[in-house]
């Protein structure tokens, strides 16, 4: 073993010939700023040079510093810590946007917390409240069916809580992101349309959510720009949950005339309705044709893989969490994102068969 060899400097660690820990002074003095400059890089605060956040940037990694979280809120009179507010069947869509919301914390230096609720509790705004006051959040992330609980919301704004919503059902909200789900759902209804389908089913996700309002209007939508007449019988409830599409598939399949192609209002709901037609010995897309919404993983993992719209969930998550942060610096800067979509097409559809 040899003796003259150094270990690497662990995180925090001063530098060769400074005894103790690595201060803020430290890397101020290696950077050629003051403290208060270097807090700022760290708080990702507006009005600094990119050159100077570049040498802060430096500094820290060379240093291996990272502030102490205790520090970071006595100085900034924050607790550095956000939640993401859910009450979602779709564990696919969840993780994604979990995810989304972590990179942005992450890259910001905050702490997320995740606060699992249920939407239609009667003491849902006392639960929140408690959860704020007593984590001392700095604001919270909403997802849908949360984005659009008026009470919710105007706790949130009597606290003085910032929020972001995600995929609110009134798309007015001035801290969030949107995707144009009416126009989504009608690009995919044309592409059926092309593929010589005029019997589509609907299986709506649950009525407590934006999205399927935004969705069933777009079914609507696309039914009207094709010609097509809308048909009640066509459109059954879902919840969102693989069990609820498989449910509304096996009632669909059920008619007298069934449908030739069935659009499920997410991806787990399309994945049970995949499951149903095959147990009715019929195969996908050659007598049904099945697609989805989201792009989660789930519509790349069953076969045949889904067609569907991509909306970027990951990317989603981190938009929203990003315009919260700036909600929290600086009241009135954060603003709400239009993410685009795309529509993916792979072998659940094909054409109508005769």
């Amino acid at each position: 073993m040899n003796g003259n060899k150094r270990a690497a400097p662990q995180p925090n660690q001063a530098p060769e010939g400074k005894p103790g820990r690595v201060r803020i002074e430290d890397v101020a003095a290696i950077a050629g700023v003051s403290m208060k400059t270097v807090s700022r890089v760290l708080n990702s605060e507006p009005n600094v040079s990119e050159q100077t956040r570049k040498l802060v940037e430096a500094a820290v990694e060379k240093l291996h510093y990272r502030p102490l979280p205790s520090a970071r809120v006595l100085a900034g009179r924050r607790s550095y810590l956000v939640a993401m507010l859910f009450d979602n069947p779709s564990s696919n869509y969840l993780m994604e946007i979990e995810l989304g919301v972590l990179d942005a914390c992450q890259a910001q230096h905050y702490n997320l917390m995740l606060a699992p609720l249920v939407y239609d509790a009667a003491d849902i705004v006392t639960k929140v409240e408690s959860l704020v006051m007593q984590s001392q959040l700095d604001g919270v992330v909403l997802t849908p069916p949360l984005t659009d609980d008026s009470g919710l919301l105007e706790r949130l704004v009597a606290l003085g809580i910032p929020y972001s919503s995600i995929s609110a059902k009134e798309q007015n909200r001035h801290v969030g992101v949107v995707v144009d789900e009416i126009g989504a759902v009608c690009a995919l209804m044309a592409h059926l349309v092309e593929l010589g389908h005029t019997r589509i089913a609907h299986i709506k996700g649950h009525a407590a959510h934006g999205a399927s309002m935004w969705r069933l209007s777009g079914y609507r939508e696309g039914l009207r720009r094709a010609g097509l007449r809308y048909d009640t019988s066509l459109v059954v409830d879902g919840e969102f949950s693989y069990e609820s599409g498989y449910a509304g598939a096996n009632a669909l399949l059920k008619l007298p005339e069934r449908p030739t192609a069935i659009f499920a209002a997410n991806d787990d709901m399309a994945a049970g309705v995949i499951c149903a037609v095959c147990e009715h010995g019929l195969s996908v897309p050659g007598d049904i044709s099945v697609c989805g919404f989201d792009d989660t993983p789930i519509a790349r993992q069953i076969y045949p893989p889904l067609t569907t719209i991509r909306q970027p969930t990951r990317e989603m998550g981190r938009m929203a969490a990003q315009e919260l942060l700036k909600e929290i610096r600086d009241m009135g800067s954060g603003g709400v994102v239009d993410v685009p979509y795309t529509l993916q097409v792979r072998r659940s559809t094909g054409s109508a068969r005769r």
